[in-house]
């Protein structure tokens, strides 16, 4: 089993490339534009005899014209050489050993060339057809070969400032594609999070997935269900938090692979009212990418509440249909789409409590008692529900009514809010739509109590219970 893994491995990589060098004055890479601390790096590795390469998607964006704001570094120097050149590096992993030199709040990785492997070596152990541990090192050619997409195995030379390509990844730049180094079903078996990657590639660089990259999405992307939920959570973060949030959402739902990240999303998106939560979702992931380019905070749960926020609905509905107390609907139907969701994706419970709470105050937004305004205004809950019954409002015009009253309400004090509040508070600011009825059943009736007869025997007046 062992050997027909470590022949399946080799027969991913391609033949030994042709390296193409492209001079300085043919590439738009400035130094001005690489930090301190890779420079740094860089400039000490080749002093010290070494080769050394800033490589991977610093390159990939540097030529397209970005600003990365990491810089990893090829070499081959072993992590132990490395270590010996810098007194502020550790060494990290078991499964891939790297260096990591710190610069205060810059760390610049280095990693030693990735060779093909042997037969039977120890260092390179594969199994099932994914790669679990590989610390075999060899050439910059066979590095190149060894990585994910052409466009990531572009490398910048400190000596001369050249861009070395080995395998067509500044054509795939023009092109404004994404190929896959070698055979795709054997490359996605060895890591099925690289599914997941050309998808965030392709939204991040509005490129588009070649064919032979995409077509074993449908065979291999049950592989991410067995994927480890918190390398998961992981990129989803870069998948929806780095200001490209709507055109991943987009790529994932179109390329199939949002069913086996997120099912439940999946789910809802393919119902009746899917096209009403397909809007709740792109609004949601537009204001969060607007949010990250203007440099603004986001937290996941905000998102994470978003994008679940379909299957939670027809859940409770489904309950409260067959006659379940609506807020017991509410928290059982929370707490099973978590639940299964926390098995793809692991979810922080910091996070998940969250996303419960802004789930759980939507009713009370339309509880429009002046002491309940008050309680719910001062929840340290309210603006992230608040900020989410807005997306809800950006889908339902009755919605965005009352997330306008409410967005008033946190403007007046308390002797102007009896002026927003509605004449009789039995009557609704707007009239319910048809999600906003059924985030609450019907309100209970209230039991009537009876004062004890007077000594006279007459019967007092009977007073509804306090609201």
């Amino acid at each position: 089993m062992r050997r027909n893994n470590e022949k399946a491995a080799q027969a991913a990589a391609p033949a030994r490339p042709q390296v193409r060098v492209i001079a300085r004055d043919q590439h738009g890479i400035s130094r001005r534009n690489i930090s301190n601390g890779a420079l740094r790096v860089l400039y000490r590795l080749n002093e010290a005899g070494y080769e050394a390469f800033l490589v991977g998607g610093a390159v990939r964006d540097l030529l397209l014209g970005g600003h990365p704001k990491d810089f990893d570094i090829a070499t081959n120097a072993t992590p132990e050489q490395v270590r010996g050149l810098f007194r502020n590096c550790r060494l990290i992993g078991r499964r891939f050993r790297l260096a990591h030199v710190v610069f205060g709040q810059e760390i610049v990785e280095v990693a030693t060339f990735r060779g093909i492997g042997e037969e039977g070596n120890l260092d390179r152990h594969v199994v099932d057809g994914r790669i679990v541990r590989d610390n075999v090192y060899g050439s910059i050619e066979e590095d190149a070969i060894r990585r994910d997409f052409r466009v990531n195995a572009l490398y910048y030379n400190i000596a001369d400032f050249s861009v070395r390509d080995y395998v067509g990844g500044m054509a795939d730049l023009e092109k404004k594609e994404l190929h896959l180094i070698g055979d795709p079903e054997l490359r996605y078996r060895e890591d099925p999070v690289r599914m997941l990657r050309a998808v965030r590639l392709a939204a991040k660089l509005g490129f588009r997935i070649d064919e032979s990259a995409e077509r074993p999405f449908a065979r291999e992307g049950q592989l991410l269900c067995d994927a480890a939920p918190a390398r998961l959570f992981d990129e989803s973060l870069k998948l929806f938090l780095s200001g490209h949030g709507l055109a991943s959402f987009r790529e994932l739902d179109r390329s199939g692979l949002l069913q086996f990240v997120f099912p439940s999303t999946a789910a809802a998106l393919a119902r009746q009212r899917g096209d009403e939560f397909r809007r709740l979702v792109e609004h949601g992931l537009s204001n969060t990418d607007q949010r990250v380019q203007a440099g603004k905070s986001v937290t996941p749960a905000f998102l994470f509440a978003v994008l679940l926020w379909g299957g939670v609905r027809e859940r409770a509905e489904r309950a409260i249909a067959a006659g379940s107390d609506a807020a017991q609907a509410w928290d059982n139907a929370a707490e099973a789409v978590i639940r299964e969701q926390t098995g793809r994706v692991a979810i922080p419970r910091r996070f998940s409590l969250v996303m419960e709470e802004i789930w759980a105050l939507q009713p009370r937004f339309e509880q429009r008692v002046k002491k309940r305004v008050l309680r719910l205004l001062s929840h340290p809950r309210f603006r992230a529900a608040f900020d989410f019954l807005v997306v809800r409002g950006e889908v339902d015009p009755q919605l965005a009514e009352l997330a306008q009253w409410w967005e008033q309400a946190q403007e007046s004090d308390s002797s102007e809010l009896g002026e927003l509040l509605p004449q009789s508070t039995a009557a609704p600011v707007v009239a319910a739509s048809d999600e906003s009825a059924a985030l609450h059943a019907a309100p209970r009736k209230r039991r009537r109590r009876r004062r004890r007869k007077a000594s006279g025997g007459s019967s007092g007046d009977v007073t509804p219970a306090d609201s």
